[in-house]
């Protein structure tokens, strides 16, 4: 790429700001009064004057009481999400690094990533402090640590979070892009987590489509949590950066997600996985259209996408390719309805339909209606102005159209994928290998250059010659009304064929597991070679609170051959 198509692709990327600190501090100086964070655990409210000033005293504060400063690593072990929200623009306003920590943590699990990040700074609910003590002996490391108390809690801390509250000056410091912003670690599914070091740049190219389809009338609804890139970066990084609303809450509650939607008259949301199917499974209500929300991010699109769409009034749905390695290098714009026919013109805020399809074509991304065969579940769409995108064999050479290897990826400008794996650089060379950052995930591209997501490539399934996607013989289970959720694992067949295939099925409350209908199921509605050797019933499917689900933990209770 030529030095003048770069800058061009600079100055494409920092259209509005460089960094969230400096749309935030935008923001304050605009509109002031307008509500930034809705708080709906509490029903606490901040303005963006508010907040800005919150943020600004947590940056004072970690500098002026414990030296915080440029690359300086804070982690957060806390469930609540506003506490999240502001030390992560705190950290950032002081050049420090947010490191959040996956709150349901114990033991090893939670010894090992402290032992990996390396903190000076520990901010952690009280609640949660006996899980750190626990570990004490196997840390390596010694954090100042500094309490959320608990809601009436008596006890005294040597340091407490509302101690970073007062007034103090905040720092004089500029970021650059290329300063570290984050540690996010990967989700673990497939085994041990990664330290994932992240730029101001990252955050900025991970939001960039999601922001274009934004503006200052929207509200976005966030229940993912805050030591994740959808939670902490696409929804309130995204919301801030675009001066928006922000509907903060610390859980997902598929009972009560549409009161929430309604009361907070929001417009945007992220359904990863199950989530969608839970909400499918609500019962119907006469005034299940009636509500704001008109667009959602799906991961990915259901084969029922529209059913959704109509059931519930959404006018757009996005899909694409999300990683804490590589951000967001790729997304399908899905207008479901036309404007209009989705949701009530009474309600409706934000851009309109062709003004937020514009943006997507003038990027040249992929634009597909509803109706259109090829929204199909696992469409990525087409890539971003910033990144170059193809799939490769084992050898690293482009796959022939159809054809399954694993998704690659180069970034146009530097720091838009991930710096390194924290301490892990065998890992991150590995990653890297050929000038070519691999996704470790199996994917094709079809006749007309659009990307379609495969599998994990560890849960890639071979039967009889058939690559087999888990995804799509999970969907299909699914679709048998007792089952609430499935997952699929391959395991070692006894016929001598590559693998077998053993599903684990969630049932719908008040079923009986019956696999004599499941298995009529299954055969009835796929060809032979994707029929499950063998279906087992489990109370619950376990998976992150971000709701992948994770496989490692099913593989090794069914080696063990125990009970689930």
């Amino acid at each position: 790429m030529d030095a003048i198509r770069s800058q061009d692709l600079e100055k494409l990327l920092e259209y509005d700001f460089a960094t969230a600190v400096e749309a935030l501090d935008h923001h304050v100086g605009v509109r002031p009064d307008r509500i930034a964070i809705t708080y709906g655990e509490t029903g606490e409210e901040l303005t963006y004057a508010q907040f800005g000033a919150r943020t600004d005293a947590i940056a004072g504060n970690l500098a002026e009481r414990f030296a915080v400063d440029r690359g300086t690593r804070v982690s957060v072990l806390s469930t609540n999400a506003m506490v999240a929200a502001a030390s992560m623009y705190g950290l950032w306003k002081a050049a420090a690094v947010y490191a959040p920590v996956n709150y349901l943590y114990r033991g090893e699990l939670l010894a090992y990533q402290l032992n990996d990040t390396r903190p000076a700074l520990l901010i952690v609910d009280e609640d949660l402090v006996p899980a750190v003590e626990d570990i004490k002996g196997e840390l390596t490391v010694d954090p100042t640590v500094i309490v959320v108390p608990a809601q009436g809690s008596s006890r005294a801390w040597p340091h407490v979070f509302a101690d970073l509250l007062g007034e103090a000056k905040r720092p004089d410091v500029t970021l650059a892009f290329n300063d570290p912003a984050n540690i996010i670690y990967t989700s673990g599914t497939t085994g041990p987590s990664k330290g994932v070091l992240q730029s101001h740049r990252w955050v900025n190219g991970y939001t960039w489509i999601g922001r274009r389809i934004l503006n200052e009338d929207d509200v976005v609804y966030n229940d993912l949590p805050l030591y994740h890139v959808g939670g902490a970066h696409y929804n309130v990084a995204r919301a801030l950066w675009v001066g928006a609303g922000l509907q903060l809450w610390d859980r997902f509650s598929p009972s009560d997600f549409w009161r929430r939607i309604k009361a907070g008259g929001c417009t945007t949301a992220t359904l990863l996985d199950v989530m969608i199917t839970w909400l499918q499974k609500q019962e119907p209500r006469d005034d299940d259209r009636e509500n704001a929300l008109n667009k959602v991010v799906l991961g990915p699109v259901p084969a029922n996408h529209q059913e959704f769409a109509r059931r519930f009034g959404i006018d757009f749905a996005l899909t694409g390719f999300g990683q804490s390695e590589s951000g967001s290098a790729m997304m399908t714009l899905v207008e479901e309805l036309p404007q209009g026919e989705g949701t009530p013109e009474s309600v409706y805020r934000g851009l309109d339909h062709a003004t937020i399809r514009a943006s997507f074509v003038e990027a040249g991304m992929l634009v597909l209606d509803g109706p259109d065969p090829r929204v199909i579940k696992g469409i990525l769409g087409t890539p971003s102005p910033f990144f170059e995108v193809a799939v490769l064999d084992q050898d690293d050479r482009p796959c022939a159209p159809g054809e399954v290897g694993q998704l690659a990826m180069r970034p146009a400008l530097s720091e838009l994928i991930f710096t390194e794996y924290l301490a892990k650089p065998e890992a991150t060379a590995k990653a890297f290998a050929n000038l070519w950052f691999h996704t470790g995930d199996a994917a094709r591209v079809d006749e007309h250059d659009v990307f379609h997501f495969v599998d994990r490539l560890g849960d890639r399934i071979r039967v009889r010659g058939e690559n087999i996607s888990g995804a799509q013989v999970e969907e299909q289970i699914a679709r048998h009304p007792s089952v609430q959720l499935a997952a699929v694992i391959a395991v070692p067949s006894d016929e001598g064929y590559e693998d077998a295939i053993v599903a684990f099925v969630e049932l719908v409350e008040g079923r009986a597991f019956d696999e004599a209908a499941l298995d009529a199921h299954c055969k009835a509605v796929m060809p032979k070679f994707m029929w499950p050797t063998r279906i087992l019933p489990v109370d619950k499917i376990p998976h992150t609170p971000t709701n992948k689900i994770e496989k490692y933990k099913l593989r090794q209770l069914f080696k063990e051959g125990q009970t689930l």
